[in-house]
């Protein structure tokens, strides 16, 4: 009789013992796996922005140490196909999303939240020894569309990046076919190439020459950046431009594009937090420090001490 009681006894222990484990496991899945400053939440980019995107993420780990956002560098198109297949969701992009990409995304019945956060410059370097320093939109159009001297070796990033989506728009010519014009892999790779051709004219983002790492700063020093005139801007229709902060905010640079943080987390997780830190003062000095426009200029603070 008191075997079967203890028999019994073991069979309740472990029975209550696996009911607690079952409670624990689900008290675990009900846990948030992130916050709105800690946890981990992924973000993909286009590779475009990894400069300023790397300066964002550093400070804001420094900031909030229990935060663990994770940036996945991509061509933009594979970006853009990553948060239509809720791979992830969040995108770091140079364009909005189009109705028809909405829509896939309401249909889960998520949210989507688009905030400009920097304006870019879309940048032409040449070499040092080239004796081409400026170019009119007039004339960029026609080597884009086959139509100039052809002396010129074009070169940009990846065929399926945010920059080339750009000068198709921008030059109405939907492929690059001809010879003159090459897609190389990366802006480090069009930096490189443009340092060691005398006769190539690289097309790149603003912030890869803003302190440039120690992998590509001997590259940056053999390169220069090339004016632009717009024939078409009424007020400054003879001038020609470089890009900065000042030619951006006047209007006065015509290549330019708006960066955006795409958010369909459609919660109030990391993910949120990020995108509020990069709206932020902090967050809109760090693009100021870099190079970039921030979408909302930091004021500056003056003290003014008296002398009694």
């Amino acid at each position: 009789m008191k075997i079967k009681l203890q028999v019994v006894y073991v069979l309740v222990l472990v029975a209550s013992i696996a009911g607690l484990q079952a409670c624990k496991q689900k008290q675990v899945k009900s846990v948030p796996t992130d916050s709105f400053n800690a946890g981990k939440a992924t973000f993909v980019a286009d590779e475009s922005f990894s400069p300023i995107m790397g300066q964002e993420e550093y400070v804001y780990r420094s900031r909030y140490p229990n935060a663990d956002p994770v940036f996945v560098y991509k061509t933009e198109n594979q970006a853009v196909n990553m948060l239509l297949n809720d791979s992830v969701r969040v995108a770091v992009l140079s364009r909005d999303l189009d109705t028809a990409e909405r829509n896939i995304i309401t249909r889960r019945s998520l949210s989507v939240e688009v905030v400009p956060f920097a304006v870019d410059a879309v940048t032409l370097v040449v070499n040092n020894a080239s004796n081409d320093t400026t170019i009119t939109i007039a004339q960029l159009k026609k080597e884009l569309n086959g139509q100039g001297s052809g002396n010129k070796t074009i070169v940009f990033d990846n065929p399926n990046s945010s920059l080339v989506r750009y000068l198709k728009d921008f030059s109405g010519n939907k492929e690059f076919k001809q010879k003159n014009i090459y897609a190389l892999k990366s802006n480090i790779e069009v930096i490189k190439y443009v340092s060691e051709h005398p006769d190539a004219l690289g097309i790149i983002g603003f912030s890869w020459l803003n302190n440039p790492e120690k992998a590509y700063a001997d590259y940056v020093d053999k390169v220069k950046i090339v004016g632009v005139k717009d024939e078409g801007n009424k007020q400054y229709a003879s001038e020609y431009f470089k890009p900065s902060q000042e030619s951006l905010v006047l209007k006065q640079y015509p290549l330019s594009r708006t960066l955006y943080m795409v958010n369909c987390s459609s919660k109030n997780g990391l993910a949120a937090g990020f995108v509020t830190f990069l709206a932020s003062d902090v967050g809109q000095r760090i693009i100021l420090k870099s190079g970039l426009l921030p979408d909302s200029i930091p004021p500056r603070e003056i003290n003014l001490k008296s002398k009694l």
